[in-house]
C-alpha cells in the first residue's frame, strides 16, 4: 500500500479527530475548508449554541448546494 500524501493525511486525522464520515470528510472538502481549522468550528461541549460539527458540516452544505449529499 501507498502512504497517503501530506495533503491526504491531513484530511485522515481531522476525520478521526472530529469523528466525521466519508461523506462529512468530502461535504467539507466541497465547501473549501481548510482541515486545520475545523477545531474552532468543533463544539467542545461549552456552548451549548453549537451543533455538532459534523451536522453543522451537513447544514452548511445543504444551504450552500441545495442537497444533503456529497456528488
Amino acid at each position: 500500500m501507498r502512504k497517503p500524501s501530506r495533503k491526504m493525511q491531513t484530511w485522515v486525522e481531522a476525520s478521526k479527530r472530529y469523528r466525521l464520515s466519508a461523506a462529512q470528510v468530502q461535504m467539507v472538502r466541497e465547501l473549501g475548508m481548510n482541515p486545520v481549522k475545523l477545531g474552532k468550528l468543533a463544539n467542545h461541549q461549552q456552548e451549548p449554541w453549537k451543533l455538532p460539527l459534523p451536522q453543522f458540516i451537513e447544514e452548511l452544505h445543504r444551504n450552500r448546494f441545495g442537497r444533503g449529499k456529497p456528488m
